[in-house]
Parts: C-alpha cells; structure tokens; sequence
C-alpha cells in the first residue's frame, strides 16, 4: 500500500517535468496503474475484515475520484494509441 500510493506522488512529480509526449504518456499511465493498485489495497483492507469500510470509505472515494482524474487525462493525450 505504502509503495503504490508513494509512486502515484513520485509519478505526478515527473508528469509535472515530462520532456516530451511520450514520456507524459509513460509516466501517466504508470500513474493510472499505481493508483489503481492503491485502491486495490484499501478494498482488500475492507474485505479482509482488517479495517472497517466506514473509517476508508472517505479515502476510497478520493482514491477513485484520482484514477478517474488520471484516466481521463491519459485517454485525451495526443500519444494514446489505444484509441
């Protein structure tokens, strides 16, 4: 959890000092994979009785607002060839 969700900051820092598209590109998708993987940790969190929904609900839902901000970001970029 702790390594997932340092890469999404460490990442947006390097997105912020991309040189080139493609290198945008890159990094943000390395973003969308790492703050999935967060996400993954929390509902695991919750699933496996661990910790209770209620006290990462609020989290969760930031978590997902973020993948949905950085998804979106990557799908509108000029390098995207899934498209």
């Amino acid at each position: 959890m702790l390594r997932s969700s340092i890469s999404v900051g460490a990442n947006y820092r390097a997105v912020c000092r991309a040189r080139s598209q493609a290198e945008y590109f890159a990094t943000l998708s390395i973003m969308v994979e790492e703050t999935d993987e967060s996400l993954f940790w929390l509902e695991l969190l919750v699933e496996a009785d661990i910790m209770p929904k209620d006290k990462l609900g609020n989290l969760m839902a930031e978590v997902s607002a973020l993948l949905a901000v950085f998804s979106t970001a990557r799908k509108n970029t000029p390098n995207d060839k899934r498209k």
